[in-house]
């Protein structure tokens, strides 16, 4: 089997088995081509490559200006696909396995203050030239329960618990978890369910929970426009995007004392060196409040 097929493979094991998004299958598919370009330029089969091509491959991507985010991420793709090779018997060795991440400063999320977050909540009401009670509602959702925008699109009507208290969710890898709405995110998505149903077409409709102005399932491309149109509306000075939203959720929880395990359950993420970095936003706040009220500082 050639070199080409074990990549198209891996990459639908990726899709199909590991049920990875269609942007990360872009992504990984990306870097295994451009070294699949390296190794074509030294002679090389990419599956006989040894951890000394790899230290070229990425010495390579440096001189090409690539950050450091970028050349790791090439190496996340490179172990991936070498694991893949050795599980499956094409390698009795893993040459990936010395490889080593580099360091990389470590970025802060954007993210809105609780005032910020709930001036911006109140556009629709203030400014909802869209649809006032759906944006309310979207918005609610997704900074009350710390949805990805995928995760809201997806969202089923069915998929609503106990009063709108809780959803049912089918995050990143077909993971299912519970997310749970504020006070204020229950009474927004009860103005706005009564709303839906006018709107919603008598054939076919659309089981998702939020919608167009015609009736049609919302789009990924149409929550980020929606959100897109109150943050440049706002008087806010920073560019408010849906994972953002996400983002406020998950700091605002750790700098209320919330367990970090908790805040790792309620995203969804895999790992909790990912939900950390949540903590360093708590820090900077500490410092800041530091430097504004210590006399001396």
């Amino acid at each position: 089997m050639k070199d080409a097929d074990h990549i198209e493979n891996y990459l639908e094991y990726l899709r199909s088995v590991r049920r990875v998004s269609g942007k990360t299958l872009i992504a990984y598919s990306s870097d295994l081509r451009e070294f699949v370009n390296f190794c074509a330029n030294k002679g090389l089969e990419p599956s006989a490559a040894e951890a000394a091509d790899f230290r070229l491959f990425i010495g390579n991507m440096s001189l090409e200006n690539k950050t450091a985010v970028s050349v790791n991420r090439a190496l996340s793709s490179l172990r991936g696909f070498f694991r893949y090779l050795t599980r499956f018997g094409v390698r009795a060795d893993n040459p990936s396995e010395s490889l080593r991440n580099l360091k990389t400063r470590p970025r802060l999320p954007a993210f809105l203050w609780e005032r910020e977050m709930a001036d911006f909540a109140s556009l629709p009401e203030k400014k909802g030239a869209l649809w006032a009670l759906r944006d309310k509602a979207l918005i609610m959702a997704m900074y009350s329960a710390g949805l990805r925008v995928s995760e809201l699109c997806s969202l089923k009507v069915s998929c609503l618990e106990n009063g709108y208290a809780r959803a049912r969710i089918t995050g990143k890898g077909g993971k299912e978890r519970y997310v749970f709405f504020s006070e204020e995110g229950r009474k927004a998505l009860a103005d706005y369910i009564p709303a839906r149903a006018a709107r919603v077409k008598a054939e076919n409709p659309p089981e998702e929970l939020f919608i167009s102005k015609r009736g049609n399932a919302l789009s990924v491309p149409g929550a980020r426009w929606i959100i897109d149109v109150y943050s440049r509306r706002s008087n806010l000075p920073k560019n408010v995007h849906p994972h953002a939203l996400r983002h406020s959720f998950a700091t605002h929880l750790v700098n209320s004392g919330c367990d970090i395990r908790v805040v790792q359950e309620l995203l969804g993420h895999a790992s909790l060196s990912t939900t950390q970095r949540y903590t360093h936003v708590n820090m900077e706040k500490l410092k800041s409040v530091y430097h504004k009220a210590h006399p001396h500082s």
